[in-house]
């Protein structure tokens, strides 16, 4: 279990979430193991093991920009946001994970314990994010990362918003929001890059054994550029009537063993393990010709997926029925739910890709796809997250009437 445990620390520390020296994880072996030596903190998050079912607990402040995030959003941009007791961010992620986030003014056993009763993550206000585990501690992990993403995800998105309103009213944004965005700001500025030394197989595999080293190797690009978070996006490649698609809950960091190979013509039921969205893959292999198809969720296209000026829409209903003709980064915006019901992706990307290097599915995440292997997808994938990126610097700069600068 100790293993574990650093491994995830490991992966909260290179991720960017939150550093080892402010993380506490419990996990339960054969007796409590924790990350930490026992203080306060730590004898506090082991009695919600006697309230609460789980076998795991992870508790962190988290690194910038996520810790002035989350603070500001438990502040709220008006007194009454932060009266509810939860924030509701509107991606996919949340919709279909969280639901909510809520958060508590104590760091009390009995008051997280409530909190996650009902939730997979707690906002404690001014300490941090809790999370746990049923099973293993991976889902501890997940449940912190995903916060992170759909705090941030809100953070950018209402604070978009927020100066559209003011804006639109001729009003000036309040003094301590915006020096916390400008500050925020700094963390976004610069364009994505892979990391030094990173470089994509080119040559198209020669058997399965080859097709699942290179879906190995896109998975991992995929998480170092932070263009996914926890174990959301998923990526697939067709070789010989088969794809080979990522298991669901799979991590695209660890996917030497959590690969299906599903035969095209439905022959087999070894698909049950495998992407929920396999039937979008294989529509969009259908529809295009293309053998590798990545599905990642950068932040910055979700963001602007949702940043719509189309006024009298029921904005609950835009990620399922939107049928408004929009263009991000030069790729077509769809909406689309997540399965095979008559309003899901699998009908909506596809069509949408016919013609197109790739889609941005609503508040969910981007489509690319290619023939070979994954090198274009992949690319394409960060150059869609950086001209999302660098249109919302320069609708902030307009919307703050300065032009870009700030």
């Amino acid at each position: 279990m100790e293993h574990l445990i650093h491994k995830y620390l490991d992966k909260l520390e290179k991720q960017g979430l939150a550093r080892r020296g402010k993380t506490i994880f419990l996990a339960l072996d054969a007796e409590r193991v924790s990350s930490r030596p026992e203080d306060d903190e730590v004898r506090t998050l082991s009695r919600v093991f006697d309230l609460m079912s789980i076998n795991s607990l992870l508790f962190a402040e988290p690194d910038e920009p996520y810790r002035s995030i989350i603070a500001e959003l438990v502040r709220g941009f008006e007194p009454s946001l932060s009266a509810q007791g939860k924030i509701v961010p509107m991606d996919c992620e949340t919709r279909t994970f969280f639901h909510d986030i809520p958060v508590v003014n104590d760091f009390s056993p009995e008051e997280i314990a409530r909190a996650l009763s009902h939730r997979k993550s707690v906002l404690v206000k001014d300490r941090g994010i809790v999370t746990y585990g049923v099973v293993a501690p991976e889902q501890a992990f997940v449940s912190f990362s995903s916060a992170c993403f759909s705090t941030f995800v809100k953070y950018f998105y209402d604070s978009l918003l927020y100066l559209r309103e003011c804006a639109g009213a001729g009003k000036k944004p309040d003094g301590a929001f915006l020096i916390t965005f400008k500050r925020m700001l700094g963390h976004i500025e610069g364009a994505s890059a892979p990391p030094a030394g990173l470089s994509l197989t080119d040559a198209p595999p020669e058997d399965g054994d080859g097709v699942i080293r290179m879906l190995a190797e896109a998975g991992r690009a995929v998480v170092e550029c932070r263009l996914v978070d926890s174990f959301f996006g998923n990526i697939s490649y067709v070789h010989e009537n088969t794809i080979y698609i990522s298991q669901t809950g799979s991590s695209l960091d660890e996917l030497e063993c959590c690969i299906d190979a599903v035969p095209l013509d439905g022959s087999s039921s070894v698909g049950i393990t495998a992407s929920s969205e396999l039937s979008a893959h294989k529509n969009i292999h259908r529809e295009t010709g293309h053998t590798a198809i990545l599905h990642g969720h950068p932040k910055f296209p979700v963001i602007m997926s949702m940043y719509c000026l189309k006024e009298g829409c029921d904005r609950s209903l835009c990620h399922k029925t939107c049928r408004e003709k929009r263009y991000l980064a030069e790729v077509p915006v769809v909406s689309g739910e997540i399965g095979t019901g008559p309003t899901g992706l699998m009908h909506t990307v596809p069509e949408a890709m016919r013609e197109e290097r790739g889609a941005i599915v609503y508040g969910h995440g981007v489509f690319t796809s290619a023939v070979g292997s994954f090198r274009e997808p992949f690319t394409q994938l960060l150059e869609i997250d950086t001209a999302c990126r660098k249109e919302y610097l320069a609708l902030v700069g307009t919307l703050l009437g300065n032009g870009g600068r700030h």
